[in-house]
């Protein structure tokens, strides 16, 4: 996959791509909350993945304060990237998923990168995300768009500061 990362909302113009993807190069576990539906890539747990993302078409402003994006690659989508507000004012967490095929390649940090431009646009000052202590690709573009990490009660907590400057793309 070549080409720059570019965010896409995620609409229903490319959630049957998101969700092609996910099935494709994801563990159900790792891109959507809990679903009671049988293991896998079952129906239902496909009609709950539309059904979750249609629920944050209302962007930051909507009813689940959350934007979503589909992270594309030399025009196909690649992974997820999100961000919903926080009760704290000015204050966004995110999450995003990449498909196996697309992890190791540095598109975490691009999308991340660019995630962090929007959110500084629609007046954020950080944002902040979680994760587990063994996801060392998490960790790792955490860390590469300058997270200030600390783990505690086995998780890992980070906050990047969208005022400070911006670590060089790299």
């Amino acid at each position: 996959m070549v080409g720059a990362v570019r965010l896409e909302p995620v609409d229903e113009t490319n959630l049957e791509s998101l969700l092609s993807v996910a099935a494709a190069e994801a563990e159900p576990s790792d891109v959507m909350p809990p679903v009671d539906a049988p293991a896998g890539w079952s129906h239902a747990r496909r009609e709950a993945f539309r059904e979750f993302h249609r629920a944050s078409f209302g962007g930051l402003d909507g009813p689940t304060r959350t934007l979503m994006f589909a992270v594309c690659v030399g025009g196909e989508v690649v992974g997820m990237v999100r961000m919903a507000r926080c009760d704290t004012p000015g204050v966004a967490e995110t999450g995003m998923w990449l498909g196996r095929s697309a992890r190791g390649q540095g598109l975490g940090a691009a999308a991340l990168r660019e995630l962090l431009n929007v959110a500084a646009a629609a007046g954020m000052h950080s944002v902040v995300a979680d994760t587990t202590p063994d996801n060392g690709g998490a960790i790792a573009v955490l860390r590469n768009c300058g997270a200030q990490l600390r783990e505690s009660g086995g998780k890992v907590y980070a906050e990047i500061s969208l005022d400070a400057t911006p670590p060089a793309a790299g």
